[in-house]
């Protein structure tokens, strides 16, 4: 495969020895579901298997997290019928692994074996050390004389590194049960991604028919139930991972994963979540532990600080990118038009990530700052709209329907950390910042501003990208209209009322394609022809860009 990194400094061949380290918008969950028999709903995760078969590996293989020297790998082994995900059954199985310069996996430079185990729900992970920079690699896992598939991984370039490019995928807010992922088929097609990333919303926790299915469930959600329990967490990840496309786009390119609040519960806040009942569906501590435990054993991520997503990844001296977790330290949302949305006191990120945040831009020395970010941070006020337009809006945003102009979900719920970050890049002449963006299932190019009330006298602090869901209800699969026809008409309106943003599609599904020179970062956004038949096909619908040093956005007419 042709080098995306295109570095212009050589590298050593890697070493052959290679260490392994291991709004509510739902129907309330009767306790008694949350302790139901589960031997349905996660038999109906899987498909049969004869109980004398070898191990198999039904859920793919993965890799996660490039660094110049190395790559985290992750499978999950079924090493008998019944040790489906979540069921605590099965025997400890070996699952050795294998990394290689060629697909064909003659030119071996790493090897080794990990154990899973009933305990981490027969996942695995291989922490891959001693590779070489700006490389592809293949790999492979087996256990019981069955082999996985090979899958391809790419490592980061070398911290120092000139580098002429990178190319990454970009894509949020999957709900399984509204349709089918041709995002990431798309994606996998394309072969030219160093790594894709995932800023939010991989899974859902609604149980079958309670969230965004525009009244069809495509497919059913396994278990059926809201998910609360270890093993509820486990059998839908173990679910979503045995969708084909996910499997191809896993066995393409490494994945940079962040947390949303649908991997743990809708709106979710430190200390709860708007889709938690405490004491019906147990504790939140609990509920948010076995979350969070299910996502770390099934995603191929690595913490830099136990329980939170919240870490930096550099490429080359081209990019660095800070991934943040902005759902474990929040504080709780306030109600629209409270004041308490500019209260010092409360903060959306907490004091420690936000001084790892605003270190890491300050000491950055690279050419792009890019920031893995899970909701909106640019301003949005929904200004004057119609009520037909207005009511499907608010429900979409969690705002009241009598329109104000705020989401507090949010970086508009939490004004003091925005205008400290924003602050931060001003006074420090930090450029070429650029946040990356999920969560509002829409597509967004947006300035950033410094005071959104007095923009465009005010500066522009950065640009923002916002990719739309993957199959997660748009405005228009609300309102229950052909997609483009909401678009059309609410998409002036609210550019009108926020100046600082430059294009947005409230309508349609897909993904983004993100690619960086030192010139400039540009956004290309597709999107796909119907989110219910798994064969849909993709297009190309817009492309925006940020040109070095300018802290703008503007539109450019053709993708890269």
């Amino acid at each position: 495969m042709t080098s995306r990194y295109r570095s212009t400094e050589s590298t050593d061949a890697p070493s052959d020895r290679v260490d392994a380290r291991a709004p509510r918008r739902r129907t309330v969950v009767k306790a008694a579901a949350a302790t139901a028999v589960l031997a349905g709903p996660l038999a109906a995760a899987l498909p049969a298997r004869a109980a004398d078969e070898a191990p198999a590996f039904l859920h793919g293989v993965a890799s996660g997290d490039p660094l110049p020297d190395g790559v985290l790998l992750w499978t999950r082994v079924t090493p008998t019928a019944d040790a489906i995900p979540g069921s605590g059954l099965g025997p400890d199985t070996e699952v050795e692994w294998i990394v290689a310069r060629d697909k064909a996996l003659t030119t071996v430079v790493a090897k080794g074996s990990v154990t899973a185990t009933a305990a981490s729900d027969h996942t695995v992970k291989a922490d891959i050390r001693g590779l070489a920079p700006a490389t592809d690699y293949w790999f492979r896992f087996s256990a019981g004389g069955t082999d996985s598939p090979v899958a391809r991984t790419r490592t980061a370039p070398a911290a120092d590194a000139s580098v002429a490019g990178l190319r990454f995928g970009v894509a949020s807010c999957a709900n399984w049960e509204a349709g089918y992922f041709s995002s990431y088929r798309h994606l996998a097609a394309r072969g030219d991604l160093d790594a894709w990333l995932h800023l939010g919303d991989y899974i859902y926790e609604y149980g079958t028919g309670e969230y965004g299915t525009r009244d069809t469930v495509v497919r059913q959600h396994a278990p059926t139930h809201e998910i609360l329990t270890l093993a509820d967490y486990r059998t839908r990840h173990g679910r979503y991972k045995t969708d084909p496309d996910l499997q191809a786009l896993h066995a393409k390119a490494p994945v940079i994963a962040i947390w949303d609040d649908h991997e743990i519960a809708n709106d979710a806040w430190s200390g709860g979540a708007e889709n938690h009942t405490e004491g019906a569906e147990g504790t939140w501590t609990t509920r948010q532990a076995a979350a969070k435990q299910a996502y770390f054993e099934w995603m191929p991520v690595r913490p830099a600080l136990a329980g939170t997503t919240y870490r930096r990844l550099r490429f080359g001296k081209l990019a660095d990118l800070s991934l943040l977790d902005l759902r474990s330290f929040r504080s709780q949302q306030v109600s629209v038009g409270n004041g308490d949305v500019d209260d010092p006191d409360r903060t959306l990120t907490g004091r420690a990530q936000l001084d790892w945040l605003k270190a890491g831009l300050k000491s950055s020395d690279t050419t792009w700052r890019l920031v893995g970010n899970s909701v909106m941070i640019s301003p949005f006020a929904i200004g004057s709209l119609s009520a037909t337009l207005l009511k499907p809006l608010a429900e979409l945003l969690g705002l009241p329907q009598e329109g104000l102009a705020l989401n507090t979900d949010q970086w508009d719920g939490y004004t003091d950390d925005r205008r400290e970050i924003l602050a931060h890049l001003r006074a420090n002449a930090i450029r070429n910042t650029v946040f990356l963006t999920g969560d509002i299932h829409m597509a967004w190019a947006n300035d950033v501003p410094v005071d959104a009330g007095t923009y465009p006298l005010s500066a522009s602090a950065a640009t923002e990208f916002v990719v739309t869901s993957v199959t997660s209800d748009n405005l228009d699969d609300i309102v229950k209209v052909p997609e483009g026809t909401v678009s059309a008409i609410a998409a002036p309106v609210i550019k009108a009322a926020n100046r600082h943003v430059h294009w947005v599609d409230t309508d349609r599904h897909g993904y983004g394609v993100l690619d960086i020179t030192a010139d400039r970062a540009q956004m290309d956004y597709y999107v796909v022809s119907s989110r219910t038949k798994a064969d849909a096909t993709s297009s190309w619908s817009r492309s925006y860009r940020t040109r070095s040093g300018t802290q703008k956005v503007e539109r450019t007419y053709d993708p890269v």
